[in-house]
């Protein structure tokens, strides 16, 4: 059928209302802008998260190199002694100052005693005398192994750290798997790797029981070696 005349004489009034009305068209706009302002929020919360995340990890690794440093077993003035029992505790620490991370679930915790190779260190070369690890992420130090020898140093952040005669370097290192907040398909953030220093400022006793790494077991408890 077709019309004739005015169209608007042929349709009831509200339809005719209907198109001439303009009170739709923010309804419109914001449908249209919705799923870019949803994504650049997803967005921005994930990297705040991930950028919160990263600190922890961070202050984790340097609390367990700083808490490393200190352990041992004597007073001020004598030579004291490590213990697996101490590296156990301040691994349990870890575990419950990143609770919230699921550390060991997520990631892995790695201790490493950096050592000169004699003292005095007359060829200016280091050792790995010690490491410790926990946690369930595949991951492997970047700084070496237990029983390494013959190191010019350790390479950080374009700078080589080397162990004082007769001391001795803590290295910390906290890998952690992020967790993302609303799935990987908005951004994709990889994996992370914190680490931290610390000099051991108390005088240690570096060799230990015979033909071992340096570290007692008196308690004769289970080690977490890296194995």
């Amino acid at each position: 059928m077709r019309w004739k005349g005015d169209f608007s004489k042929h349709v009831p009034a509200w339809a005719s209302r209907l198109r001439h009305t303009e009170k739709g068209i923010a309804v419109v706009e914001f449908a249209l802008c919705l799923p870019f302002v949803l994504v650049a929020t997803l967005t921005a919360a994930e990297l705040a998260n991930y950028t919160v995340t990263k600190m922890r990890v961070s202050q984790l690794a340097l609390r367990l190199a700083d808490d490393g440093s200190r352990i041992g077993t004597g007073d001020l003035l004598s030579t004291k002694q490590i213990t697996e029992a101490q590296i156990n505790d301040l691994m349990t620490g870890a575990d419950l100052q990143g609770s919230a991370l699921g550390l060991f679930t997520n990631g892995k915790v790695i201790l490493t005693s950096l050592e000169p190779v004699a003292n005095p260190n007359t060829t200016d070369r280091y050792r790995i005398r010690w490491q410790r690890c926990r946690g369930s992420l595949s991951y492997s130090s970047g700084f070496g192994k237990q029983g390494d020898t013959n190191l010019t140093g350790i390479a950080i952040n374009g700078q080589t750290l080397k162990a004082p005669e007769g001391g001795a370097i803590i290295l910390a290192e906290v890998a952690y798997r992020y967790q993302p907040l609303v799935g990987s398909r908005w951004i994709n953030l990889s994996s992370m790797v914190e680490t931290a220093e610390m000099y051991v400022r108390d005088n240690r006793e570096y060799a230990g029981p015979t033909g071992g790494v340096g570290i007692y077991n008196p308690e004769n408890i289970t080690a977490s070696t890296c194995s």
